[in-house]
């Protein structure tokens, strides 16, 4: 269990992703007064930041409370740790009550991770990796995201691999875009960004003969959520926390 990390619904949608971006964590717990109402993630960010129904509107103005998903799942501090597995299954953080109903904490893949691990190779964690040009538009980019629920991609330029393009890089990108950019504008230069300009940059992968508990290492250390999964160059799939937590 960790330290609950929180944002209040009246806040700006801005500071709770500076707060996700600086503590390193997605999604935040959303309370209206000492109540919890719910979570807001990068993803749900990123789509109201990217809305045109919000183009007009400075991002100062946008709060929380439109961007926050009502279901979460809970468990109370003397839950036996594998009845975390399904929750986590289902969702990327647990709320975790006192008997009195008090926030006390949270549970997320790392947590998790940190206790349990799959057994077998890397095979047996691996998910599908997706994959996006350079130069596609991140409007594209936002709608496969949003249509097929992929939250990384890894970048191509050609036969190279270029980078990884993440939830997190579509909403800090469109947040810093929505600032830069007088409104009447926007609209415009919105559907002429490209994935090269938002990408992380360079590619870290791992080889298919690798360790799990190697990758799970890299990810808890470096703080990171995927990663690439290469065989002689080829890309083959992808490592992710949510992957790792689906194998056991």
């Amino acid at each position: 269990m960790a330290k609950p990390v929180t944002i209040a619904k009246s806040q700006g949608i801005t500071e709770a992703l500076d707060k996700m971006v600086d503590e390193g964590i997605d999604p935040l717990i959303v309370l209206s007064g000492h109540d919890v109402v719910g979570t807001v993630s990068r993803k749900s960010i990123a789509a109201k930041l990217g809305s045109r129904q919000k183009a007009p509107i400075s991002t100062a103005k946008i709060h929380v409370a439109g961007a926050v998903d009502a279901n979460f799942a809970s468990v109370s501090p003397d839950q036996e740790i594998t009845a975390l597995i399904p929750l986590l299954k289902q969702s990327k953080l647990v709320v975790v009550y006192d008997k009195n109903r008090r926030l006390i904490g949270q549970v997320g893949y790392g947590e998790l991770l940190t206790a349990l691990q799959p057994k077998g190779g890397v095979d047996k964690v691996m998910e599908p990796a997706h994959t996006i040009g350079v130069n596609d538009r991140v409007q594209h980019l936002q709608h496969r995201m949003m249509a097929d629920g992929i939250t990384r991609f890894v970048v191509t330029d050609g036969d190279q691999l270029a980078g990884i393009v993440t939830e997190t890089d579509v909403a800090v990108s469109i947040r810093r875009f929505r600032e830069k950019v007088e409104d009447r504008h926007q609209d415009f230069h919105l559907h002429n960004l490209l994935v090269r300009a938002v990408m992380t940059a360079p590619l870290r992968t791992v080889d298919r003969g690798v360790k799990v508990s190697e990758i799970v290492d890299i990810m808890l250390r470096k703080n990171i959520s995927s990663i690439p999964v290469t065989d002689q160059g080829r890309l083959i799939g992808m490592v992710t926390r949510q992957s790792l937590v689906n194998a056991l």
